[in-house]
């Protein structure tokens, strides 16, 4: 029987780092947004600070990922296109700032201005 292969921290990290890199968002922006320092942020990246599962969904959220994408390592180097984004950096970072509104009366503000703004363009 063949054995699987387990998902190590580091290897959770390379893909932290994948699309952190992705989504042209430094270490510094990434931090801020999980409230933590940069450099816990390296440490996530080298895989040198193990990684819960609670830390993980909140890091998948942060950077707009599926939790399965930081669990698919590949076996063998995979040329294709471009990986399709889940969302661009601007969507991200307007989802962030979104999810920070707490007043329900200023989220309908904003997505009334939201949908003006669409049918404008």
């Amino acid at each position: 029987m063949q054995k699987k292969k387990v998902t190590t921290s580091k290897d959770i990290g390379e893909r932290i780092k994948e699309r952190r890199k992705e989504l042209k968002i430094s270490q510094e922006e990434l931090a801020e947004i999980l409230g933590v320092t940069y450099q816990q942020v390296q440490r996530y990246e080298n895989g040198t600070n193990k990684l819960n599962v609670e830390n993980v969904q909140i890091i998948a959220g942060a950077l707009s990922a599926p939790l399965s994408y930081f669990f698919e390592i590949y076996e063998t180097p995979v040329v294709a296109e471009e990986q399709a984004r889940y969302v661009t950096p601007t969507e991200s970072k307007l989802l962030r700032v979104f999810r920070k509104i707490k007043n329900s009366n200023s989220k309908n503000v904003v997505i009334q201005v939201a949908r003006l703004a669409a049918k404008s363009d």
